[in-house]
């Protein structure tokens, strides 16, 4: 366990994208300068593989050697949280083995929609899925169709069960009352983290949030937001949040494919191909991502040294 494990997570954690070769393969040094890109934007830690990587998509060997890449590029120089949801408590649980065995700084769980929603289903999931490890848990709550939409009750008493819980990542709408239920219902976690995202940052921070764990396509503004807001400069903070809230809103209906057209554009990434079912942009998306994109590098300075 690293020294970090030890302190309390908090500040931005982009999810980290799954780069695609043109022939649909995982491409190894994209998914490398992703991760450059992110620590280079400022970000207090990562997380792979999460629902922002399309990790359902990814075979087996994919996920370990993808994990195993994220883990070498980061070199220890922000926190790194391994995702290791999946389909049956025994997968995961090996994702956890790996995860302990490269040093990272926590884990993140999902139970799938076939653990079913009690709280007694869920704690056997997890209880099977953490395999023991020595590890800080994040307990992701997340809706359809990866997740299930638990309820504030189930997740409060998941927590309260299973100690290894530090940290929860609530992202089901309103995500702002939920985050106050569970401060008030759970005490004694170290941090909620939200999701969805980002859109609703600014009223999960007011409400006492740890951080978030947005996309990874603009990764200095979400710092930029975080620490503006933690300094006391609110209007900073909101003004900022103005700014990439058009982005945010094409990102709330399109997903994978809004993160991956902006690597692209930013020179990260050679292609915007992804796996998953979010929707394929056509010209008139295209068109009007172009149109937001260029009126975010307009508006923040801090882009203004990106490719167009």
């Amino acid at each position: 366990m690293s020294d970090r494990s030890r302190d309390r997570l908090s500040g931005v954690f982009p999810i980290v994208s799954s780069p695609f070769a043109a022939d649909g393969t995982p491409d190894a040094d994209a998914l490398a300068r992703v991760v450059d890109f992110i620590v280079a934007g400022g970000a207090d830690g990562a997380v792979y593989p999460a629902i922002a990587s399309e990790f359902a998509t990814l075979a087996p060997e994919e996920r370990r050697a993808g994990v195993e890449i994220v883990a070498r590029a980061l070199a220890r120089r922000c926190a790194f949280v391994v995702g290791i949801s999946d389909e049956t408590p025994e997968r995961s649980a090996g994702h956890a083995r790996q995860a302990a065995a490269l040093g990272a700084d926590a884990v993140m769980l999902m139970a799938p929609r076939s653990a079913g929603t009690t709280p007694d289903s869920v704690c056997a999931f997890f209880a099977t899925a953490l395999g023991g490890i020595a590890l800080p848990v994040i307990m992701q709550n997340a809706p359809p169709p990866l997740g299930s939409s638990l309820s504030i009750e189930t997740v409060r008493e998941v927590c309260r069960r299973i100690p290894a819980i530090r940290y929860v990542k609530e992202e089901v709408v309103p995500c702002g009352q939920r985050i106050t239920a569970l401060r008030a219902g759970v005490p004694d976690l170290a941090g909620i983290f939200g999701g969805a995202g980002g859109r609703f940052v600014l009223d999960e921070l007011a409400r006492g949030a740890a951080g978030s764990m947005p996309a990874c396509e603009i990764p200095e503004l979400h710092v930029a937001i975080f620490r503006a807001h933690r300094d006391g400069r609110l209007d900073e903070a909101r003004r900022v949040f103005d700014t990439i809230l058009p982005l945010l809103n094409l990102g709330s209906a399109y997903r994978t494919p809004i993160t991956k057209h902006i690597l692209v554009r930013r020179g990260i990434i050679a292609d915007a191909r992804h796996r998953d079912t979010n929707p394929v942009l056509d010209d008139f998306d295209t068109r009007e991502l172009e149109a937001v994109w260029a009126e975010l590098v307009r508006r923040a300075p801090i882009l203004q040294g990106t490719r167009r």
